[in-house]
């Protein structure tokens, strides 16, 4: 008989349904029976792809015995940390203090006010590797909360004030400047791998912000070192197992430094950023290696993520099928052969590196160990028919891999992980000229403006693409401040004005309800949500942009194209609390560098007066277009658009002599309009 996850829509807590703990979902049901009989708090907290979760759950919530132990002594709470981020960000900085790491599943035992007091991730169903086994943590932490109350009570208390002091504002007086952005990267060079790409050894994460806040600074900054950093990196994940050589797309990390074995889950966030990321590289420096990255990571996105009716994106897939990690993605070389014949599968082999005796576990994680050049070459081939037969093998792999059973998909819509996919569908759009790409981001944008957004514009946080169930938790910081900022790319790739219009209206209610102006930053939760222990403010740049730097670069993004001067002062306000902490911990706050740049450096506005679909028209605004240029933004208005002329950016603006006309401004300075791409291309050049 299912438990009380059975009302649940999450997956993850729907994993759990049917185990025979006592599960509660987070809420003030599980609390009052706590405070009732007196009893601790088991919280435990994961996601659907979570590997470790699945071994925990096996392990322990699905034996009996272990089962009726956690009935007997605690309150139990499952949650599920995509669903409940702000759940999920205070507890993990209590494990963390308690222990000097943390992780999912996360465990975590509370008084019944939710004070934590002990805790950890993962835990074995029997003493193992030094670990103590679930049972006796279990035996030992509901005898020190019989027997040492003062003691939990005591230590709870410290706890809570060490994770409050976390999100303190830590107000600067130094300038926001160009000095600052070559001081942090200073910091990172000791952790670059020169050899294999990537910061740091093993495990290895893709890190998209990191190499963005590098690309961005190789830009602004001259900084040629960095640029060569971020090709190497990217290369070497393309070509190595955490990526997908057959379906496209990205796992979610390496566990070793040379990017071949992967943890196999795929996260929705991770390919929305590293889309944007790889098409910002391919805009950079030309390298067509890159542009495929790119095609093949959407192609993906919109093949296997994409709900086909509302054009929502699920949130991930799991690491594991058939109960074996990776399964769905491994091959061995006999099976190569079967589906691609003799002659294909020895230039596939020799290709992917893939061996009869394997190299993940007796099979094959395909990856490309050599460059092309090399592998025509052995071949005796040329790189042009050596990449035309690999296409053929994609194909055909692909097809034979579509009869494996395959990983669970975690069908949550998730606002914030949405606006990362819509914002690289509406650039890569724009950059490849592709209107079906622009056309998934505009539907993707109309399925969230519609669905988890209120009539009263309270945006929510999540729902299911395939269900009218109203989404019943509200947003948080990161679900505002992602959006916004996507609609203003869309509005880049489209130059519909509506996009504009709610990006506004986003950073204005985010304000209203996320914005502290005594102490001068965001808060994760809004002032109309749930009170927790803590108001949670997590200021880290993790696997995705921290709430508060995105709203920053949301804030200021939007100010630039509706001249609106509030909301790039309260930005300014916003990074300036974290002024120092990203200059000296530049690899935990990439995110806010970059919004810091954005800020530092002038943005040029630039702004077509002309008809849509006008040649004209058109090569103007290719050229404004062209290459990557993050101080740059693009508008465009038809001449007798009077909606348009409304906002600042387009005042006075007119076409000259008739022709569609091109406005450079920067630095509240602009130059003289003109028609032809060339002058528009000299003065883009200049001011650099």
């Amino acid at each position: 008989m299912p438990n009380r996850l059975g009302q649940e829509t999450s997956p993850y807590l729907l994993q759990h349904k049917d185990n025979p703990v006592d599960w509660y979902p987070w809420g003030e049901e599980a609390f009052a029976k706590a405070r009732e009989f007196d009893r601790p708090i088991f919280l435990s907290v994961g996601y659907s792809s979570c590997h470790w979760c699945h071994v925990m759950e096996r392990e322990s919530f699905e034996d009996d015995e272990i089962a009726g132990l956690m009935n007997d002594l605690f309150v139990n709470i499952k949650v599920d940390r995509e669903e409940r981020p702000d759940v999920d960000s205070i507890y993990m900085s209590a494990v963390q203090s308690m222990t000097g790491h943390g992780g999912w599943p996360m465990s975590v035992f509370l008084s019944p006010d939710g004070k934590p007091f002990y805790g950890g991730t993962y835990f074995p169903n029997e003493d193992r590797g030094g670990m103590p086994s679930f049972p006796r943590v279990l035996t030992a932490v509901a005898e020190a909360y019989r027997d040492r109350r003062g003691e939990i009570e005591e230590s709870s208390a410290r706890i809570v004030n060490a994770i409050s002091s976390q999100s303190k504002a830590r107000m600067s007086v130094e300038p926001i400047a160009h000095g600052m952005f070559h001081s942090a990267y200073r910091h990172l060079v000791p952790e670059f791998d020169w050899q294999h790409g990537g910061i740091g050894m093993q495990p290895k994460f893709p890190q998209p912000m990191m190499y963005e806040f590098l690309l961005t600074h190789s830009v602004l900054q001259q900084n040629s070192a960095a640029q060569e950093f971020v090709e190497l990196t990217l290369a070497k994940m393309a070509r190595g197992g955490i990526y997908d050589q057959i379906g496209g797309g990205f796992h979610r990390y390496s566990v070793d430094n040379v990017w071949l074995v992967p943890h196999f889950e795929k996260m929705l966030y991770d390919n929305g950023q590293l889309a944007s990321l790889y098409l910002h590289a391919w805009q950079r420096t030309g390298n067509l290696f890159f542009g495929k990255i790119v095609e093949e990571t959407l192609n993906y996105l919109d093949r296997e993520m994409r709900h086909r009716e509302t054009g929502a994106f699920y949130s991930a897939t799991d690491a594991d099928s058939e109960g074996e990690e990776g399964k769905f993605f491994v091959w061995q070389t006999q099976e190569m052969e079967s589906v691609l014949g003799t002659e294909l599968a020895r230039v596939a082999t020799v290709y992917w590196d893939a061996t009869r005796f394997g190299n993940f576990e007796g099979q094959n994680i395909l990856y490309m160990h050599r460059s092309d050049e090399s592998v025509a070459s052995e071949l005796g081939l040329s790189v042009d028919e050596l990449m035309s037969k690999i296409g053929d093998a994609k194909r055909l792999l692909y097809a034979a891999r579509l009869g494996r059973v395959p990983p669970m998909t975690d069908d949550k819509v998730i606002t914030s992980w949405n606006a990362l996919v819509m914002r690289a569908f509406a650039e890569a759009g724009a950059a490849f000229d592709r209107d079906d790409w622009v056309s998934v981001a505009v539907r993707n944008a109309e399925f969230i403006l519609e669905r988890l957004v209120g009539e009263d514009g309270r945006v929510m946080r999540s729902c299911k693409a395939d269900s009218d169930a109203p989404a019943s938790i509200l947003g948080f910081l990161e679900d505002y401040a992602y959006l916004a900022d996507a609609l203003t790319h869309l509005y880049e790739a489209t130059f519909d004005l509506r996009w504009l219009d709610w990006a506004e209206r986003l950073c204005d209610g985010m304000i209203e309800l996320f914005w502290n102006p005594v102490d001068s930053v965001f808060y994760d939760t809004g002032s109309d949500q749930e009170e927790l222990v803590i108001r949670p403010r997590d200021t880290f740049d993790n696997a995705q942009p921290s709430g508060g730097a995105a709203a920053s670069m949301a804030l200021l993004r939007c100010a630039e194209f509706t001249g609106n001067a509030d909301l790039e002062r309260i930005a300014a306000a916003n990074l300036r609390s974290m002024r120092d902490l990203m200059e000296r911990a530049p690899s935990a706050f990439a995110w806010w560098l970059q919004a810091a740049e954005f800020y530092a450096n002038p943005i040029k506005q630039v702004v077509i007066v002309g008809e849509p679909g006008n040649p004209e028209t058109e090569a103007l605004l290719a050229e404004a277009r062209r290459g990557f240029n993050p101080d740059r933004i693009v508008a465009l208005m038809s001449a007798d658009d009077d909606m348009a002329m409304s906002l600042p950016l387009f005042e006075s603006r007119r076409m000259v002599d008739g022709k569609p006309t091109a406005y450079v401004c920067r630095n509240y300075a602009c130059e003289l309009p003109v028609n032809d791409v060339e002058a528009l291309a000299a003065q883009l050049v200049g001011g650099n």
